[in-house]
């Protein structure tokens, strides 16, 4: 029994050294890589009612505009009024929708749309640029696609610098 508990002792530390060895490689790996772009976000409130975000769904599609990115949300304890923001490939036509639907209020804002790695990190790499730089992020959002990229969405204090500093890293 003594001997067969020194044979495996030397295999065990060896594995070990396997496994932290692949860790390091793939931390290196992992590095996510980012581009920065601008986009355009559309922000429409409603009265808040069942059926709402099949109801906003349906007259997209209907206008024939893809949802590239959105967050929807109610507060219906508070105000009766749910809040629906997209970044959409048509605008003008996601605007006449809303409209047509009973949007009470519509408005474009600029912000920062980032196509990363969906990879452990990513966000943590983009938010301390932006915060190393001393620039305020107000909210973001993110999904990924297919699996192996990432979308999310931020608004920042300064989103000219932020792009440029983003670009740059």
């Amino acid at each position: 029994m003594a001997t067969a508990a020194r044979k495996a002792t030397p295999k065990a530390k060896k594995t070990t050294t396997v496994r932290t060895k692949k860790k390091v490689t793939a931390a290196k790996i992992a590095a996510p890589a980012f581009t920065a772009k601008t986009a355009k976000e559309i922000t429409a409130s409603f009265c808040d009612a069942v059926g709402l975000t099949a109801k906003v769904a349906s007259a997209l599609a209907a206008a024939n505009v893809n949802i590239l990115a959105g967050t929807g949300y109610s507060a219906s304890g508070l105000r009766r009024k749910a809040t629906f923001t997209l970044i959409v490939d048509d605008l003008v036509k996601a605007e006449r929708a809303l409209e047509k639907i009973g949007a009470d209020d519509i408005h474009e804002s600029s912000v920062i749309m980032v196509e990363m790695a969906n990879k452990v990190g990513a966000l943590k790499r983009i938010s301390k640029v932006i915060a190393d730089a001393g620039i305020m992020i107000y909210y973001f959002y993110s999904t990924t696609s297919s699996g192996k990229t990432a979308t999310c969405v931020i608004k920042t204090a300064d989103d000219k610098k932020t792009i440029r500093l983003l670009s740059q890293s």
